[in-house]
């Protein structure tokens, strides 16, 4: 049995609990005892990042077909078990990570562990599963697809990231998921979910020695030899001095036009992150900021609009998004950089930053009223950072970002080159003007 280590206990974070077991299993509690439920998190810290492009979409096709069945539960059954007992189960992925999560009564808790690693562990991922469940994932596309607001998140990352890991959809194409074989999903499945790249997390009310104890047991005789955890993601995968190419369109009949205006940004282990973090939130992250009082409030330019920080191994972006007609797109696109343009320069005000370090602080303390929130942020602690910070240190750090640091973060973030992907009823020859916008 691993050591357990206490990472942190105060009235605001909880008591927070790891062990890593033999094999590089990890397991993360936090304990909250206000509370009846308790959530459940298996990560695995596989995603589109490592895909070849003929493999597109293979972490997340397995996500679909893990719950198809395992040697010992039909799909049915696995559903029946958690309806009965009122709980939730479901899973997604992401570029870096795959989660497989439940939410139950705690006293359901012995059943959430059981159910979810006979999910990772033994997973049949059978030929007929698989062409029925292609099927879901090519209707998961098409909803993509007819969502405008969704494909331009997508055709964004394409356009920053181009043809590189990043730069690909987590869902893959209707190409590469049309060619997928069943060896293709079974190989990703038995060559990347191995013990030292799972981490395990639960949040609630939940006693940590019961947790490592269902887990060992949950995961038998994987558990053993002298693995260690996988290393931290570098991302030295995908170098880029700027973005793969200037604009992105989709050409859609679509009474709104949804675009994408951004950079690269900073890497997730960037110590810049905190002060990126306030100066996003001013600039667009509420009803507050720059961005929302500009062009939808003094205007009423938009419906929406908003920016957005993203941080990844190695790369990161930062983005403002909008939806408005198409006539407008060109004022929209003007004042949202001449709003950049003007913080790049001159920075935040005083006020901005103490909002903008407020806003992060209460949104943070907010979401821990929720054990899904706790339990994803410590299955993202440990796969992204591989250390757990306590809240408090997280609070006084965005407490600690001063003006001059904001405004530094600005005059780089926002000088970078840009790019520009725009769903809407345009040409690739109008796309000339819009830059010029």
């Amino acid at each position: 049995m691993g050591e357990t280590v206490v990472l942190d206990v105060d009235e605001v974070g909880g008591r927070v609990e790891r062990t890593e077991l033999p094999g590089g299993l990890r397991v993360l509690t936090e304990t909250m005892p206000g509370v009846l439920s308790a959530t459940l998190g298996i990560w695995v810290g596989v995603g589109s990042r490592d895909e070849s492009p003929e493999l597109g979409g293979s972490s997340h096709f397995l996500e679909h077909l893990l719950f198809k069945g395992t040697r010992s539960r039909t799909a049915l059954e696995i559903a029946t078990a958690m309806d009965a007992v009122g709980g939730e189960m479901n899973a997604f992925t992401a570029k870096e990570h795959t989660c497989y999560y439940a939410n139950v009564l705690a006293s359901d808790l012995p059943l959430a562990v059981t159910l979810l690693g006979d999910l990772v562990t033994e997973a049949l991922n059978t030929a007929p599963d698989l062409e029925s469940e292609r099927t879901v994932v090519l209707e998961e596309i098409a909803m993509r697809d007819d969502e405008p607001a969704d494909a331009v998140h997508d055709l964004y990352a394409e356009t920053l990231f181009g043809d590189t890991s990043l730069g690909r959809s987590v869902l893959g194409t209707v190409e590469s998921i049309e060619s997928l074989t069943r060896d293709d999903v079974d190989g990703w499945y038995r060559d990347r979910y191995a013990v030292p790249s799972i981490v395990i997390s639960a949040a609630g009310r939940v006693d940590h020695q019961q947790v490592v104890d269902l887990v060992t047991t949950a995961f038998g005789d994987r558990l053993g030899g002298g693995a260690r955890p996988e290393p931290l993601r570098l991302g030295s995968d995908v170098v880029l001095g700027g973005p793969a190419r200037p604009t992105g369109l989709i050409h859609r009949r679509t009474e709104q036009t949804h675009l994408l205006l951004g950079s690269l940004g900073m890497g997730r282990l960037d110590e810049r992150r905190y002060a990126g973090a306030v100066l996003d939130a001013a600039v667009g992250g509420g009803m507050s900021s720059r961005l929302f009082q500009e062009i939808r409030e003094k205007r009423g330019l938009v419906y929406s609009v908003g920016s957005s920080l993203t941080h990844y191994a190695g790369a990161g972006s930062f983005s403002v998004y909008a939806g408005c007609s198409p006539k407008r797109v060109p004022e929209v696109l003007r004042l949202i950089r001449a709003s950049l343009a003007e913080v790049a320069a001159e920075g935040l005000t005083t006020e901005e930053v103490v909002r903008a370090r407020g806003q992060l602080k209460g949104g943070l303390v907010l979401g821990l009223e929720d054990t899904g929130s706790r339990m994803s942020r410590l299955g993202k602690s440990e796969l992204s950072y591989g250390e757990y910070l306590p809240v408090r240190t997280v609070l006084d750090r965005l407490e600690a970002v001063q003006e001059d640091q904001v405004r530094a973060v600005a005059a780089d973030l926002f000088t970078r080159p840009t790019c520009l992907a725009v769903v809407g009823p345009y040409r690739e020859r109008d796309l000339d003007r819009l830059l010029a916008a």
